[in-house]
């Protein structure tokens, strides 16, 4: 997974025309560093979407406005609208991921 490097690239990847999902995370973060040790292989199950992993301190902006309350956060954009966001407390395992990712259409 590619990590944002400015916030150009955030807008960038965002205003695609398919499923961009934005990993707002923190080197910090003990569930970070958890999600990290299985997000690859559920990465690969959805060619269909972009991934990128956002750091929360550095985009403490971006985190703001798209209200990213707690880490790790998943927030699916299309177009540069955000139209889904999976919270921490729902982001801390692989069965969780999957279910979340599977039922975007």
């Amino acid at each position: 997974m590619n990590r944002i490097e400015n916030q150009a690239q955030f807008q960038e990847q965002i205003d695609q025309d398919n499923y961009t999902i934005m990993k707002f995370d923190a080197t910090w973060c003990p569930d970070c560093k958890n999600l990290d040790r299985f997000i690859g292989d559920i990465v690969s199950e959805h060619n269909d979407k972009s991934f990128f992993a956002v750091d929360s301190e550095q985009f403490d902006r971006l985190a703001e406005k798209y209200d990213v309350r707690g880490i790790p956060s998943l927030l699916v954009f299309k177009n540069g609208q955000k139209l889904d966001h999976l919270h921490s407390k729902f982001a801390k395992t692989p069965t969780q991921i999957r279910e979340y990712l599977n039922k975007l259409v």
